[in-house]
């Protein structure tokens, strides 16, 4: 079972809903340690002072921000955090609705799920309805572990998910890069092209079923440690040579070509996962 994160209320508008705060995120990273491959031992991190070459014990390190390109620091202790630090609260309080198609994923950062308390059932379906119903989506502001976010609370199936949010200022601008140009007829694609690339879209297109995508890496990662487990193999094995990448092509591509043998390649897996389903 997850652990609460906290317990508070949601704050729509007089109404205050008490909730339960837990994280959506069932993390499955592998974790590794660095070893010194000569005699198998673990690898230790060391604060090193730059200067002197140093070990620098933790209760003479402090945080320091640097203000300009000189390597001039302003230094803080923890008094300075404890001056800006924001009242923690358990609320989720709702400022704005917006409509759900105006939302841009690009803002998602990490989902949680909140959990009525039993008496707060029917503030907690009626705001869960009115999002389904108005198509929109809430947003909030809420402290976490002393830091204020903002989120998205969402309504999604039988649960309000709380989405914390990047700020504004956290994500970079398409301008930071050099995109293409909006103008398809500068980059030569052609009506026919478009007309073909929907067709194979249309063709794949399916409904979403997110518990059949898998972490295949993982899955050969976990089955290879395994194997080497069972062997016996817990050295490291020589590093086998990188393959060299392959060469990229300079030639004008034949997009219409590879269009047409995607279309023809999906209809015929098409035709193949239909014959094994009648089979």
């Amino acid at each position: 079972m997850a652990r609460p994160i906290w317990k508070g209320h949601i704050s729509f508008g007089l109404i205050n809903i008490p909730v339960t705060l837990y994280s959506a995120e069932k993390r499955s990273d592998l974790n590794f340690h660095l070893i010194d491959s000569r005699n198998k031992a673990k690898i230790r991190y060391e604060r090193i002072n730059e200067a002197t070459g140093e070990e620098v014990p933790w209760n003479r390190v402090i945080k320091g921000y640097e203000f300009d390109d000189k390597e001039n620091y302003v230094l803080l202790g923890e008094e300075d955090f404890k001056k800006a630090d924001i009242k923690a609260t358990q609320t989720v309080e709702l400022e704005d609705f917006v409509p759900a198609v105006e939302m841009n994923c690009m803002y998602f950062d990490k989902p949680y799920y909140l959990i009525p308390d039993k008496k707060a059932e029917k503030g907690y379906v009626l705001l869960r309805e009115t999002l389904k119903r108005t198509k929109t989506i809430g947003i909030a502001r809420v402290v976490i572990r002393t830091r204020e976010y903002i989120a998205a609370l969402l309504a999604t199936g039988q649960a309000l998910v709380l989405n914390l949010l990047w700020y504004h200022q956290e994500i970079r601008k398409e301008t930071d890069f050099d995109l293409p140009s909006e103008d398809i007829k500068k980059l030569h694609v052609s009506p026919k092209e478009i007309e073909m690339a929907e067709k194979f879209v249309e063709m794949m297109t399916t409904s979403w079923e997110p518990e059949k995508y898998k972490d295949r890496y993982r899955e050969r990662l976990m089955a290879w440690i395994e194997k080497k487990a069972k062997a016996g193999k817990t050295k490291v094995i020589e590093e086998e040579k990188e393959a060299p990448e392959p060469e990229v092509s300079t030639e004008a591509v034949d997009m219409i070509a590879l269009l047409r043998k995607s279309l023809e390649q999906s209809e015929n897996g098409r035709k193949r996962k239909r014959h094994e389903a009648t089979a």
